[in-house]
């Protein structure tokens, strides 16, 4: 089902309340900053408000995410640079001894997603953590699908040694 290029705010409005949190949560993935998600996650947003084209409902999650990855690898040729995840990230509901074990292996694993490949790190948090379909993931890296199941092992492999270690 399409959106009509002259959707209504009331549409555009239950379209980000859908939507913002999973791609405000890819961009956080893909970028470690949670001002550089949120600045691509309005900037999502913004684009698809001004875009000339249909956003078609079928598809819209992989539009968005298109979007946003881009947006991403744009800021990545300005600024030439990573930083880490702020260490905010904590869930206050565990006591200390757990915190500081699940706080040094998420770290790890963060870390190493950082080092991944960045074609890799977004086939794997689509898959992962936003339950798309390869053919999906295929379409928004634009790879064949046989290079986004290759892509999402290999990283699984790569996480699964920190987690090990």
């Amino acid at each position: 089902m399409a959106v009509p290029r002259d959707f209504s705010l009331s549409d555009f409005s239950s379209l980000y309340k859908q939507y913002a949190p999973d791609v405000h949560r890819f961009a956080l993935y893909l970028s470690g900053q949670r001002a550089d998600a949120e600045d691509i996650t309005s900037e999502t947003f913004a684009r698809v408000w001004a875009s000339p084209e249909s956003v078609v409902m079928a598809t819209v999650k992989g539009y968005l995410f298109t979007i946003a990855r881009h947006l991403f690898l744009q800021g990545l040729r300005k600024t030439s640079r990573h930083e880490t995840l702020d260490e905010d990230l904590v869930d206050p509901s565990v006591g200390p001894e757990e915190h500081a074990e699940q706080s040094a292996t998420l770290q790890s694993v963060l870390k190493e997603l950082q080092r991944l490949p960045e074609a890799s790190r977004s086939a794997l948090l689509m898959y992962a953590v936003d339950g798309m379909a390869y053919d999906e993931i295929a379409r928004v890296l634009d790879i064949s699908l046989p290079a986004v199941k290759v892509k999402i092992h290999r990283a699984r492999l790569a996480l699964a040694g920190v987690r090990d270690a």
